[in-house]
């Protein structure tokens, strides 16, 4: 009689999860997936961020020479990074979310419970898209319907409040994509099996 292996669960435990796979949450659609991958890259914005900030410090105390530039591109980095964690948090299925009810129910009322979380993020994703637009055209058109870009007004003066906003629409656009599929992808599917011991 062979012994178990070292690495399987002992009888009656399920194993532990794969903290690779536990990273990446459940990839539901191709999209997913791309930005699933393309977050991987978007991480580095974190250390380009850290890696101008550094040469601030050194720049204005040890040099006495600071820059104009480096706060201002600090913050654009950071709420670019904030602004596509909602597509990559909904992508990899790991939005905050409190189960109390979820899992003390059948698969079936599961199943309702998912049409209707769906259907509600798919509105409000559309919603914020449209707001989200409205407010870069107004950062990146004058008043008179011409392309201008909003600039921050300081001595540099870069036009990255509307690269902002900008970035804030791809993401709620995003979003609505995403959560579309995630809802047609609900709607096809068939309520599991409910175990015995549902009622």
């Amino acid at each position: 009689m062979s012994s178990p292996s070292p690495s399987a669960p002992p009888p009656g435990l399920k194993p532990e999860p794969d903290p690779h796979r536990a990273a990446e949450g459940t990839l539901r659609t191709g999209l997913d997936r791309i930005i699933a991958r393309a977050a991987d890259g978007i991480a580095w914005l974190v250390f380009i961020a850290m890696a101008i900030s550094v040469f601030e410090v050194i720049m204005r105390y040890v040099f006495n020479a600071p820059t104009s530039w480096v706060h201002e591109s600090t913050v654009m980095l950071i709420a670019t990074l904030f602004a596509l964690g909602g597509p990559v948090a909904l992508a990899r299925d790991k939005h905050i979310r409190v189960r109390v009810i979820y899992d003390s129910v059948s698969p079936r009322v599961r199943h309702w419970l998912d049409l209707f979380n769906n259907t509600i993020i798919v509105l409000f994703c559309g919603g914020m898209t449209y707001a989200a637009w409205q407010l870069f055209y107004r950062a990146s058109h004058s008043p008179t319907g011409a392309w201008q870009l909003e600039r921050s007004g300081t001595s540099w003066n870069p036009p990255f409040p509307a690269m902002t906003k900008g970035f804030i629409l791809l993401a709620v656009a995003l979003m609505t994509v995403q959560a579309l599929l995630h809802l047609i992808q609900t709607v096809r599917a068939r309520p599991a099996a409910a175990d015995p011991g549902d009622r």
